[in-house]
């Protein structure tokens, strides 16, 4: 059991899930950042920066914590596809995804409130995407709605069905929360799950 306080800044029940995989105690808060990119941004970049913006955000409420942030971001031909927010814009993301191999970014933040000190990592994914109909992409996000997903596709759910393939270092970092990355940053704050 660690005996800093570790909080998760996320609202996403996804990550919520993953991370109770790690038989940690740790609570929730809703980090509340703006997500838009910068401009001239890179999306490595702007995954890292927005998952340490996460962790920063809810620092003020809980000093004496490790706090985990997590951002996620879909690359196609250089541009950066976010979360859709509406129908047509998801419809127009996996539209463009069909048939394609599109890389996914997350990045994650491990901040001790405490001292300051923030460890990041990045951890890409790469999607290749079935080459679906307009019928199967308006059956699916009518089914699954995933519009605050970024890439407009939920692997954890039935977006697996759109995908043909998955390359990644982390099978859970495409749900959005890299274990395998977050298990190394909590070793360095000396938290260790399998420690009785």
């Amino acid at each position: 059991m660690p005996s800093t306080p570790l909080i998760l800044a996320s609202t996403s029940p996804f990550r919520r899930e993953l991370l109770a995989r790690l038989h940690l105690p740790f609570e929730t808060a809703n980090p509340a950042v703006d997500e838009a990119l910068l401009p001239g941004e890179q999306p490595e970049a702007s995954a890292l920066r927005l998952s340490e913006a996460k962790a920063r955000a809810v620092a003020c409420l809980f000093p004496d914590a490790l706090i985990i942030g997590s951002d996620q971001v879909a690359i196609l031909d250089g541009h950066i596809f976010g979360k859709p927010g509406t129908h047509e814009n998801a419809v127009r993301q996996l539209q463009a995804m069909r048939g394609r191999c599109v890389d996914f970014y997350t990045g994650l933040c491990l901040l001790n409130a405490r001292t300051g000190a923030s460890h990041l990592r990045g951890v890409p994914t790469r999607v290749t995407f079935r080459n679906l109909t307009d019928e199967e992409i308006e059956n699916y996000l009518c089914k699954e709605q995933p519009y605050n997903c970024a890439g407009s596709a939920k692997s954890e759910g039935l977006g697996i069905a759109l995908i043909a393939k998955i390359e990644g270092e982390d099978p859970n970092a495409l749900i959005g929360l890299p274990l395998i990355a977050l298990c190394d940053l909590l070793r360095i704050e000396n938290v260790f799950p399998l420690k009785a």
